[in-house]
């Protein structure tokens, strides 16, 4: 196994790959935080939607697709905010509404320009693997600022997502930070939808969070350990679906490898945080009893 993943290892694409998703796997994780903090787990997988209607647009004019893409699902996020924030349609029936609006027409776009076929799949499901060179060099500029941006406005980030109130009694520009947390989201579903796939994106932002709030408090030590486990799970996901091959001759989609081990670090986590809450309540009712004693 080894072997067969040094040889993997040595080609250039793969190590390309690797790159993109670490960033692309960091950025998501420390976003993620916020997201499901905000309640705005969501919007991930409405604008991951949306990331596939604008790479249908791109296909269809034959345009780069992350090019295309980045500009119009920045759009998507400022336009799901301010329609959730000042219009009778609130919260999750936007997501639901422009995310299910844009799916339908990529999938029209599609099939009259240019059939549906194996590149709707790897938009779909992800194709890291297949990633050129110039969206390559484009994700990681882009993951780049994500993570730039998250550090120097962390403290207002972590304002806004605890307490709004609080944050806008003290000044702070609440509409501005929560801009700032959607367009970083929508950065990061399209960088990551080479990877992952429109499906799929939403778990990599996701799952980390709420992961580490299995056995984790506070807001610090939620976003580090997430920050790790989505590496880690990136990694261990890609390994796997370059060694797994299917009964067909093929291999495992990488993003649906990446969710898999996602998925089975919350499994754990949740088994420890269990673990810990009985051994807490255990030892409550000994010391009841002592002190009862």
């Amino acid at each position: 196994m080894f072997s067969i993943l040094q040889e993997y290892f040595s080609y250039a694409f793969v190590v390309r790959a690797l790159y993109v998703g670490i960033f692309v796997a960091l950025c998501s994780a420390l976003l993620g935080v916020s997201l499901v903090l905000k309640r705005y787990s969501m919007i991930g997988d409405g604008l991951s939607h949306v990331g596939f209607g604008t790479l249908a647009i791109a296909m269809a004019l034959n345009l780069a697709p992350l090019q295309v893409s980045i500009p119009l699902v920045l759009l998507a996020a400022f336009l799901l905010l301010r329609v959730s924030e000042n219009s009778k349609i609130k919260g999750d029936a936007a997501i639901a509404l422009i995310s299910s609006s844009s799916l339908a027409l990529g999938g029209i776009i599609i099939a009259v320009s240019t059939g549906m076929g194996a590149d709707v799949c790897n938009y779909m499901f992800g194709a890291i693997l297949a990633m050129r060179i110039s969206d390559v060099y484009l994700s990681i500029g882009a993951a780049a600022v994500v993570l730039i941006l998250y550090l120097i406005f962390y403290n207002r980030i972590f304002t806004v997502t605890f307490d709004e109130s609080f944050a806008k009694a003290t000044g702070t520009k609440v509409g501005y930070y929560n801009m700032l947390i959607a367009f970083l989201t929508a950065l990061v579903i399209v960088v990551g939808m080479r990877m992952m796939g429109a499906m799929l994106i939403s778990g990599l932002i996701i799952f980390p969070a709420l992961t580490s709030m299995r056995i984790l408090k506070s807001f610090k030590s939620v976003v580090i350990t997430s920050a790790v486990l989505a590496v880690i799970c990136f990694f261990l996901g890609m390994v796997l679906s370059l060694i797994i091959s299917t009964p067909k001759g093929g291999n495992i989609p990488p993003g649906a490898s990446i969710v898999a081990v996602n998925l089975g670090a919350f499994c754990l986590f949740l088994i420890i945080g269990a673990l810990k809450k009985w051994n807490a309540g255990r030892k409550l009712r000994q010391d009841l009893k002592e002190a009862a004693k």
